[in-house]
C-alpha cells in the first residue's frame, strides 16, 4: 500500500469533530492538572483512529493497534486488569486482523474506503457462543486478578469481543456495539474517577468515543447503502 496522506480527504464537519474532540480531552487533562501524558496520549491517539473509522479507512485501524498498547498500560496501573487484558489479548490481535481484511477489501481497486461485507446467520451461531464463553472465562481471570469493579469489567468484554467481531466482518452494526462498550467505559472510568480525579480525561475521552462511534454508525450505514446502489 503505497504512502498518501490521509487528512487531506477529510470533510470540514470530521475537521471540527476532530479538533472539539481534540480539544475537550486536552482541556479535561488540563483542568485536574493531570500529569499522567500516557493517558491523554491513548485519549488523543484513540479519538482520532475512530475519525478514519468512520471514513472506512485502514489507517483509522493502524491508530487503533497503537491505542490498544498504550491503554492496556494505563489500565494496567489503574489496577483494571480486565481492561489491560482485554486490550492486549482480545483489541490488539483483533484490530491486526481488521487491518488486514480492510486492506484486502477495498470498495474499489486502489480506494482507501474499506468494503462493507455482510453478515449473515452463520455468524450469529458463531459470535453468541463465542461472547458467551469468552465473557464468562474472563469473569473468572479476572477475579483472580481482584480486578477492580469486576461486574462492569467483564461486562465491558462481552461488547469489546462483539464490536470487534463486527469490526472484522466491516459491517456498520460494529459501531454500534462499540456504543455500548464506550457506555460501559464511561462507567468503568467514572467509579475510577470517584477516587482519583486525573482520570477525568478517560471518561471525558469515552464520551467523546460515543460522540464518533454515533457519527462512525451514520456514515457506514450510509456507506453500505451508497456501496449496494453503485453495485
Amino acid at each position: 500500500m503505497k504512502l498518501r496522506n490521509p487528512f487531506k480527504n477529510l470533510t470540514k464537519f470530521e475537521w471540527v469533530l476532530w479538533i472539539f474532540s481534540l480539544t475537550a480531552i486536552i482541556a479535561s487533562f488540563f483542568a485536574v492538572k493531570n500529569t499522567d501524558y500516557a493517558s491523554l496520549a491513548t485519549s488523543l491517539l484513540g479519538v482520532t483512529s475512530l475519525i478514519f473509522a468512520a471514513r472506512g479507512d485502514a489507517f483509522g485501524i493502524i491508530l487503533m493497534i497503537c491505542f490498544s498498547i498504550i491503554y492496556s498500560t494505563v489500565s494496567f496501573f489503574a489496577r483494571y486488569y480486565g481492561e489491560m487484558i482485554i486490550y492486549l489479548c482480545m483489541q490488539l490481535p483483533c484490530a491486526v486482523t481488521s487491518l488486514i481484511s480492510w486492506i484486502r477489501h477495498p470498495s474499489e481497486k486502489g480506494a482507501a474506503e474499506v468494503k462493507i461485507g455482510k453478515f449473515s446467520l452463520k455468524h450469529v451461531y458463531i459470535l453468541v457462543p463465542l461472547v458467551a464463553g469468552v465473557t464468562c472465562a474472563f469473569y473468572f481471570i479476572l477475579r483472580a486478578f481482584n480486578t477492580a469493579n469486576l461486574i462492569t469489567s467483564t461486562i465491558s468484554v462481552a461488547t469489546s469481543l462483539t464490536a470487534l467481531y463486527l469490526m472484522i466482518l466491516r459491517v456498520p452494526a460494529y459501531a454500534l456495539a462499540f456504543i455500548l462498550n464506550d457506555i460501559v467505559l464511561i462507567v468503568l472510568w467514572s467509579m475510577a474517577l470517584a477516587q482519583q480525579l486525573n482520570y477525568l480525561s478517560l471518561v471525558v475521552c469515552f464520551s467523546i468515543f460515543l460522540l464518533n462511534d454515533t457519527y462512525t454508525f451514520i456514515c457506514w450505514t450510509k456507506r453500505k447503502k451508497r456501496q449496494e446502489t453503485n453495485k
